[in-house]
């Protein structure tokens, strides 16, 4: 079994895969998309990536604010939610993904990506914390 973990953005979506023991997290792409309604195509990508890795269960990121309060962007990541469980059958979970992007900056900062690097791969590490913190504080073991 493996767990995908997707960051949800309003052009990009980041993508993790777990490894089969449910320990790691690994940043796998990021599905680009030219207008945020346009989801056919990223959701087609996610079909095949399901299949590929055999994922049983997806993790996706919810941009509450500092507050905890719901914002529209956590609204438009509810809807691709439900978007993502209709066409593929698998259950998504939600997991509050505050500061992540920080994370994923620290990240990129130790390990010496600067500029334009720094937004091709924000995503996918925003997807592989968001899924290395399910893994680590949300499955029961």
């Amino acid at each position: 079994m493996r767990i995908m973990g997707l960051d949800y953005g309003s052009k990009t979506v980041g993508v993790a895969i777990s490894d089969e023991l449910l320990l790691t997290a690994q940043g796998k792409e990021i599905i680009r998309r030219k207008e945020e309604n346009k989801l056919r195509k990223t959701l087609a990508r996610i079909e095949e990536l399901i299949q590929e890795y055999g994922v049983e269960k997806i993790v996706l990121g919810l941009p509450l604010n500092m507050d905890e309060s719901v914002s529209e962007r956590s609204e438009l990541c509810l809807e691709f939610k439900d978007k993502i469980e209709r066409r593929t059958g698998i259950p998504v979970e939600m997991l509050d993904e505050r500061l992540t992007t920080v994370e994923a900056d620290e990240i990129m900062n130790e390990a010496g990506i600067k500029g334009k690097e720094r937004k091709e791969y924000v995503d996918m590490i925003a997807a592989q914390i968001i899924l290395q913190d399910y893994l680590d504080n949300k499955l029961k073991r």
